[in-house]
């Protein structure tokens, strides 16, 4: 994998052709990886697949993380692989929460699948963690037209990349937006769907963005860090067919 050095190099690089796309990078564990802008994640990605002498062209995993209370809050982790070098680098695309110190802009209908498969709004109840995250970024407002397209969320004093995000309101309320990487590297098709299903990050462009692994009339998102924890029943077809009313 590249080294500390060997970072800022590639971030040298590709904010020279993508100004301010990557943010920051991070070797941490012997972990490289670099911090980039949400709205640049199809630029980034793209460079570092098919530039000479890069050549990351597997991406082994799409994943979410939640790092409340910090801000940014959300990031999307983009693992690659060159495969012929033997090397690892990850992406992080950092993302602000558009609900916090947001207004909503309108609804977006058509940009998601309708009925029970979209999801509703989290629960108010929350629980702190510790997340590992160390960039910081503003407060955020939501700026964009009245026909309903997602605004952008800028940040509220000077302007820094790390605070830039799409929002798109659901159920009348804002969930984050990054773009979709699936026509760059179709096995993010799956792994899009279980980090929306989750965390309820829109993947802009997905073919099929719906739930995969919890039921299409959950509410909520499982894996956000003010979700509660326990004591809520989860019905599937198979358990409910093999013993009936075994939640009661």
């Amino acid at each position: 994998m590249p080294d500390a050095p060997g970072l800022e190099l590639i971030l040298a690089e590709i904010n020279r052709e993508h100004p301010e796309a990557v943010l920051d990078t991070s070797f941490d564990r012997e972990q490289a990886a670099l911090i980039i802008d949400p709205s640049k994640v199809i630029e980034v990605l793209t460079w570092l697949k098919e530039t000479p002498g890069q050549e990351y062209t597997f991406l082994s995993s799409v994943h979410g993380a939640d790092y409340f209370p910090r801000t940014p809050r959300f990031a999307v982790h983009y693992e690659l692989l060159n495969r012929e070098r033997y090397e690892r680098l990850r992406v992080k695309a950092v993302i602000q929460d558009p609900a916090v110190g947001a207004e909503p802009v309108g609804d977006a209908p058509g940009r998601l699948p309708a009925g029970p498969g979209v999801p509703g709004t989290p629960p108010t109840d929350s629980t702190s963690g510790n997340g590992d995250e160390e960039h910081q970024a503003s407060e955020a407002g939501v700026v964009g037209g009245p026909d309903g397209t997602p605004g952008e969320v800028r940040p509220a004093g000077p302007p820094t990349s790390a605070a830039l995000t799409a929002a798109i309101k659901v159920d009348g309320k804002l969930l984050p937006v990054v773009p979709s990487v699936v026509d760059l590297f179709p096995t993010a098709d799956f792994q899009e769907r279980e980090v929306y299903d989750f965390f309820g990050i829109v993947f802009e462009g997905h073919p099929d963005l719906r739930r995969i692994l919890m039921p299409e009339d959950y509410v909520g998102w499982p894996q956000r860090r003010d979700f509660p924890v326990g004591g809520e029943p989860v019905i599937f077809t198979r358990d409910e067919v093999s013993n009936p009313g075994w939640w009661q």
